[in-house]
This record gives structure tokens, sequence and C-alpha cells, in this order.
């Protein structure tokens, strides 16, 4: 009888050890985060060539939040500034100027405890505003918002529980308006740093 209570004992200590690993760990991978991301933007130009001079890379910046509800899902947020792209010919020339807000879903993949594999998707609120520039006339602006699909992949490396870095590559679908000035694709390839609150 009292080698089945200590049995008894025994398990239930263990089986509270346990729990409180699990809450532990369940607790450290929980949490809000921010983050800030620097890179590299293209656009997907059409009617290149043949006379017309494309410029369609730039510099893009991101600013970020999430919050990580366990070790492989967190909703994340964010407002991109996408940079510039051109298109010239002689005598004119048409300037595109891209911003995004996001809403994210990122399933994550740990590979070890501190680098991880991640996908994302959701969707983007995107303006496109276009300047034509027409030599001896001046110029004209049109602005255009639409909302659409963005996605990517990256991989993150935690230094610390609290500081991580990402590389990772994203798309925002067909922005712009295909009625007035174009839709095109943008990429970015970017880095950044994360902070997690803890």
């Amino acid at each position: 009888m009292s080698i089945n209570k200590t049995s008894l004992a025994l398990l239930a200590a263990a089986g509270m050890a346990v729990s409180c690993v699990s809450m532990a760990q369940s607790k450290a991978d929980t949490g809000w985060y921010i983050g800030a991301t620097f890179g590299q933007t293209q656009v997907d130009l059409e009617d290149c060539g043949g006379g017309v001079t494309c410029d369609d890379k730039d510099t893009g910046w991101r600013i970020l939040g999430g919050y990580q509800l366990n070790r492989n899902f967190a909703i994340e947020v964010g407002y991109h500034d996408l940079g510039k792209a051109s298109q010239s010919a002689p005598g004119a020339s048409l300037d595109f100027k891209a911003n995004a807000f996001e809403l994210l879903a990122v399933g994550m993949l740990p590979i070890t405890n501190e680098f991880s594999l991640y996908g994302k998707a959701g969707l983007y609120r995107g303006e496109v505003e276009a300047t034509l520039n027409i030599t001896g006339l001046g110029s004209d602006s049109l602005t255009e918002t639409n909302t659409d699909l963005t996605y990517g992949f990256g991989a993150q490396y935690n230094f610390t529980r609290n500081v991580g870095v990402r590389a990772e590559w994203q798309r925002y679908t067909a922005m712009g308006d295909n009625a007035t000035i174009g839709e095109s694709d943008v990429d970015v390839m970017s880095l950044g740093i994360v902070y997690r609150f803890q």
C-alpha cells in the first residue's frame, strides 16, 4: 500500500514538473514583437526596350509589429515603403512611388532553438502614385489604391530571447490599377531586426 502511495506521489510530482515546463515553454513561445527591415525592391515593369529605358530597382524599408501565438504561428501587421521606379523615353518620363499596409499570417518551422524558417501570406492595401513628365509641358500625377495578396518566405536567427535577425523575400501582387496606371508585381529582398517583449 505504501509503495502504491509512493508511486502515485512520484507520478504526481513528475506530472506537475512536466506541466510547469510545458507552461514555461508555452509562455516563452508567445508574446508581442516589433521590428524593421531594409532592402531592395524590384517592380515588374512592362514595355521596356525599344527606346524606353526602365529603372525598376530602389531601396525599400518596413516597420512591423506582431503577436506570436505559439512556437509555429504569429499574426503580423506592417507598413512598407516600396521605393520608386521609372520609365523614360525621349521627351517624357513616367515615375512611380509605392507603399503598402499589410496584415499577415506567419507560419514558423523551428530548426534549432535559435534558427527557424518561416512563410507568410496575407493582404495588403497599397498606394501607387504615377507622375508623367513631358518636356516643355510639365507634369501630372495620378494616385491609385488597391487591395490584393502578398506572400513571402525567409529565415530568422535569434541571438537572444529578445533579439533576432531576418532575411526574407516578399511579393506584392498586382499593385496599381490596370485601367489607368497599370498593374505590376513588386518583389522585395530585405534584412531586418526583430525585438521581442518578454
